[in-house]
């Protein structure tokens, strides 16, 4: 009864009908361009996982950092943050989910990879294969997972995900 009174009022005011110029997209582009894509299998290169020093730094950059404007230190050398269309390049920022040694402001969303090696490699349960599988993309296993789809989405290339494997694995 409120909204024909209501109606009846604006219509004796003249009020405009609008709807003709109220935009209104079609969000099935949006939505395909939004999509991601399907879930890939990667196979570890060899000679990923590594104790080389300058590897590990760059992991922990990536797992400890938003970077961007926003880094807490300068990028390690070897790290690349400038896309060829000249924007910055944000990498993991994983410590905002995971635990870590030596973390700072750790989230407790994702699980924690303290002794990551120690507990889950040297014990048979996990491998190197498995930790580069979800970094590089998580859904394999767990297709809801929250954890960012970092190679197939290109966020980050094969090399990065070797370092931040790297870094997850080696002794803090």
């Amino acid at each position: 009864m409120r909204i024909a009174i209501i109606l009846g009022i604006a219509s004796m005011l003249g009020a405009a009908d609008l709807s003709s110029v109220i935009e209104s997209p079609d969000a099935t582009a949006i939505l395909k361009k939004d999509a991601l894509p399907a879930p890939a299998h990667y196979t570890m290169p060899e000679g990923c996982i590594t104790e080389d020093a300058a590897a590990i730094a760059r992991g922990k950059y990536i797992f400890h950092n938003l970077n961007g404007k926003d880094a807490k230190e300068p990028a390690p050398e070897g790290l690349v943050k400038i896309l060829p269309n000249g924007k910055e390049k944000q990498f993991g920022n994983c410590v905002a989910c995971h635990n870590i040694e030596g973390a700072k402001g750790y989230g407790n969303i994702g699980p924690d990879l303290t002794n990551y090696k120690e507990l889950f490699m040297k014990s048979g349960v996990r491998n190197a294969q498995f930790v580069y599988q979800k970094i590089a993309d998580a859904r394999i296993d767990n297709p809801t997972t929250h954890m960012t789809i970092n190679l197939t989405n290109g966020l980050m290339n094969e090399r990065e995900v070797c370092d931040l494997a790297s870094y997850i694995v080696s002794k803090k």
